[in-house]
């Protein structure tokens, strides 16, 4: 007879191994104890362990406008190899409908609500001091996006909100469903290669690349593959460190994306302290942090996207399952053209750091 059939509550034997394995490693981040559980994020949160843990109504129509009431937070956004978190406060706020936008200077978000199912808020002890946090998932538990309140934040804002929005279900069992493993890209013998570098030739703006991808049924990186060096040329997957080092030494600014399914979040400005840190490699300044695993890196892409205002380039980093990990661009916004320090940049990594051979 197994544990489930004498009646051991599924809760309480997964609190039970959280529990013991904090206690051997009490170091080890939430993201990793549920990977290393079988567990997704969402559920080992909804333990209580962690901390008081209120579960919110999904009423993002309510809770993203208000958020600015909060003050000064961080925004964490990450994915498997990326974390990107962002200090300042949450201004500019756009609904439409399962979209939303935040257009702050700092706060910079493009929020897809689809993907947005369960959110909590959850105050921890560290040392003495609450910490309050809003927490974002997906519906397979899957962390989207995270705010931070800060020690100069609104906490009565906080409070309010979570006495206006809690969940009538306070349980702790989360109905997760499991995540479906994305379809492989078709054949290259299936792509239109002539109709997707035409219909790249024809690019006005660089948001309308998604929909060229949709239109050819095409993998982002089989794309980059297929259009050949007049649109993307391969560098070696150190070229991230490479080119956040030069960035700070010359004070170039530049724009850093990291993103999910469900949120993609933004730094515009200058990087000056980039460390790495065994296989990391990091930018740690006051409002703005970036941590990629530098050995997730599988592929990385200088690419050239026609725009009304001429070509934009960025440097673009893919997994070894060709998922995004992080893009950056020049400073820009829309109207201007490139600028120019970021271009002599991009084709010096070119000639300095090519990579040999991009596999199919």
């Amino acid at each position: 007879m197994n544990r489930a059939e004498e009646g051991v509550n599924p809760h309480a034997a997964l609190k039970e191994r959280w529990l013991a394995l904090r206690e051997a490693q009490p170091r080890m981040r939430i993201r990793d104890a549920a990977e290393q559980l079988g567990v997704s994020e969402a559920e080992l949160l909804a333990t209580g362990l962690n901390g008081e843990l209120v579960r919110l109504e999904p009423r993002f129509d309510v809770l993203l406008p208000r958020l600015e009431s909060l003050g000064r937070v961080m925004a964490l956004t990450r994915n498997a190899s990326a974390v990107h978190e962002k200090k300042g406060v949450y201004r500019k706020v756009e609904l439409h409908g399962a979209r939303a936008l935040v257009l702050d200077e700092d706060i910079d978000l493009r929020l897809f609500l689809s993907r947005w199912c369960f959110v909590f808020a959850l105050r921890e002890d560290l040392s003495g001091q609450v910490r309050r946090s809003f927490q974002v998932f997906d519906a397979a538990g899957t962390a989207v996006h995270k705010i931070y309140l800060q020690d100069d934040a609104n906490a009565a804002a906080f409070e309010g909100l979570v006495r206006e929005l809690q969940h009538e279900d306070q349980g702790h069992v989360l109905g997760v469903v499991p995540v479906s493993p994305p379809a492989g890209p078709r054949p290259d013998s299936e792509i239109d290669a002539l109709g997707l570098k035409a219909g790249w030739r024809a690019l006005q703006d660089t948001h309308e690349f998604f929909a060229l991808l949709n239109t050819f049924k095409v993998a982002r990186t089989q794309a980059l593959r297929l259009a050949g060096t007049e649109f993307a040329k391969p560098v070696t997957p150190d070229a991230l460190g490479w080119t956040l080092e030069r960035a700070a030494a010359t004070e170039l600014p530049i724009m850093v994306f990291v993103g999910n399914p469900g949120a993609i979040q933004i730094h515009t400005g200058p990087v000056r302290t980039v460390r790495p840190m065994g296989p990391w490699m990091n930018v740690m300044d006051p409002g703005f942090n970036l941590h990629v695993r530098a050995d997730h890196v599988h592929t990385a892409w200088v690419v050239r996207k026609p725009t009304r205002d001429g070509d934009v380039t960025s440097l673009e980093l893919f997994d070894r399952a060709g998922e995004n990990i992080a893009l950056l661009f020049g400073k820009r916004k829309p109207g201007e053209r490139e600028s120019p320090a970021w271009r002599a940049l991009m084709e010096e990594l070119v000639r300095t750091l090519p990579a040999v051979e991009v596999a199919s």
